[in-house]
């Protein structure tokens, strides 16, 4: 059936009944192009269900949320580590990269004071503070993914 279904479609190709091989060639990549949009659409729409189902439920929303945002903040539209700083918090010339997650922090009665994400070394966890704005020096030359990597791997990867 295939071979005629292609010299119906494309008339001036060669002969398809002639070349070993081309039907099963062709079944096979059809399947595999059916599975691969259908597998697309219903794994989209599964995620989209636990996700809404994870969303409601009492309890877990809390950690479910917070975890979500978290992982949004490094991918996807809500990238929030895009501003790395070094940030003083500890001793008067000892500093620490962070990435400021608000520019303003009055909501907690702080108005010169901005929310700063400093990492942990060989986590996914971290500490946020709120830094007065004159402890912070904005990092210009370094890229938001180069210092997370320097600053996750324990300041053993190197800085481009």
């Amino acid at each position: 059936i295939l071979p005629n279904i292609l010299h119906y479609l494309f008339p001036n190709l060669i002969e398809p009944a002639h070349i070993p091989g081309l039907g099963f060639i062709l079944a096979i990549l059809l399947v595999l192009l059916v599975g691969k949009l259908s597998s697309s659409f219903f794994l989209s729409r599964f995620v989209e269900l636990i996700d809404d189902a994870l969303e409601r439920t009492p309890g877990i929303k809390f950690i479910y949320t917070s975890v979500k945002d978290f992982l949004e903040a490094f991918t996807g539209n809500k990238r929030k580590f895009n501003k790395p700083v070094l940030v003083n918090v500890d001793a008067a010339d000892v500093w620490r990269v962070g990435f400021i997650t608000h520019e303003d922090a009055t909501e907690f009665d702080l108005a010169d004071h901005v929310a700063v994400y400093i990492p942990l070394a060989y986590s996914i966890t971290g500490v946020t503070y709120f830094v007065p704005r004159q402890k912070i020096k904005f990092l210009q030359n370094i890229s938001s993914g180069e210092a997370m990597k320097f600053t996750v791997s324990g300041g053993v990867s190197d800085v481009e």
